[in-house]
């Protein structure tokens, strides 16, 4: 059960930064992305995160994609190996568009 848990947490980062890039998005470029990797980039062009905090995250979504829709067998190593990057890149996410939103008031 903690692989499901860890999973669905994975899945639920992605979600949520997805949700919040598409808001900003919207908000500031006057767009919303075409899928969850353009978001990131969405969210750089408006100012709320890195062009290297994007790139570092869209590989999140092709993991996420993998566990939600089931493509291939999920590795569990793999999942495993992405709890650091996801904890320290998302920190880092939700740390700059904090600011950003700070900025924006």
């Amino acid at each position: 059960m903690v692989s499901a848990a860890v999973e669905r947490l994975l899945c639920r980062l992605v979600d949520l930064a997805n949700d919040t890039n598409t808001h900003v998005g919207a908000a500031v470029v006057g767009r919303g992305p075409g899928d969850y990797r353009e978001s990131f980039d969405l969210a750089h062009e408006a100012g709320a995160i890195t062009r290297e905090l994007a790139d570092n995250l869209k590989p999140s979504v092709g993991l996420r994609n993998t566990i939600v829709h089931e493509y291939v067998s999920i590795d569990y190593d793999i999942v495993a190996a992405a709890v650091p990057m996801a904890l320290e890149s998302y920190t880092e996410y939700r740390r700059q568009v904090a600011a950003f939103a700070l900025e924006q008031h």
